[in-house]
């Protein structure tokens, strides 16, 4: 599929969970993580995606380290706009000077002169929208971002947006027992822009869903294969980003791309999940 002008495989790779707990500090297995992350691009990932926050800034230093210089194809998104005091807290920060400063860091650490996609984490109420989006569509027009996209958007957000710049793609919540940015996730359809559910796999929730479990074990599949297969299949704008530290599971989560459901698999999985 399309992120502007980028081509990428429809299963991405989001690489939050090789930080430490809670996405604070490093790895507790340094050589263990940069393993996880050189191995999703061998299954095949060839988009990831990272944030400043992720760490913060650890994230963005272990993708450099594990696969610096990069493969031609691989296309890493980023993120900025969101600032972590402490472990439980994320506090978005819209401020110009922040959005600036955070494109500059995410440059340095990922050795980059021009990241590929930069995504706005989040619109910070303190700040007028456009004032944030502009910022950055102007370190665009300056060589440092190729293309731009948003995160934990509305529809509104995402039509105010374009009218500041070009958006290829949209980060939101999304899973098969949480549709709630449904309404954003046809915008991008229509729009001809990736939509990138975060928590694809509903933080676990999904796995533990009754029509899940229920066609996992029909199709001798699991249910996070299911769960990421039905992403893949409800919408031709999705470009899921499922993440793990675990080698087995993403070896499980990258086997979920060659997944067939069938029509009645299809829906079964439909309507609203059932825990």
């Amino acid at each position: 599929m399309k992120l502007g002008d980028l081509q990428v495989h429809r299963l991405g790779f989001g690489a939050m969970r090789v930080c430490g707990p809670q996405v604070w500090g490093p790895p507790k297995d340094r050589a263990h993580a940069l393993k996880v992350l050189r191995r999703a691009y061998e299954l095949g990932h060839n988009f990831f995606d990272t944030a400043d926050s992720y760490g913060p800034e650890v994230d963005e230093i272990l993708i450099a380290e594990a696969l610096y210089p990069y493969p031609k194809d691989l296309v890493i998104g980023t993120k900025g706009g969101l600032l972590r005091p402490s472990p439980p807290q994320w506090v978005p920060d819209g401020r110009p000077e922040h959005l600036r400063r955070a494109v500059d860091g995410s440059l340095k650490r990922l050795r980059l002169e021009r990241i590929d996609l930069y995504q706005w984490h989040a619109p910070d109420s303190r700040v007028p929208f456009a004032e944030s989006f502009g910022a950055l569509a102007a370190m665009q027009k300056a060589g440092k971002i190729r293309h731009l996209g948003l995160s934990n958007v509305s529809v509104e957000q995402l039509g105010e947006a374009r009218r500041i710049a070009t958006v290829v793609s949209v980060q939101n919540s999304y899973s098969i027992d949480n549709r709630s940015s449904e309404d954003v996730l046809k915008a991008c359809e229509k729009l001809g822009l990736a939509f990138l559910p975060w928590y694809p796999l509903g933080a676990g929730s999904a796995l533990r869903s009754a029509s899940v479990k229920k066609v996992a074990a029909r199709i001798r599949a699991t249910p996070a294969q299911v769960a990421i297969a039905w992403l893949l299949a409800h919408s031709s704008a999705m470009l899921p980003i499922p993440g793990t530290a675990s080698l087995e599971h993403l070896e499980e989560n990258a086997r979920a791309a060659k997944l067939a459901l069938s029509a009645q698999d299809m829906k079964d999985l439909d309507g609203r999940a059932e825990a």
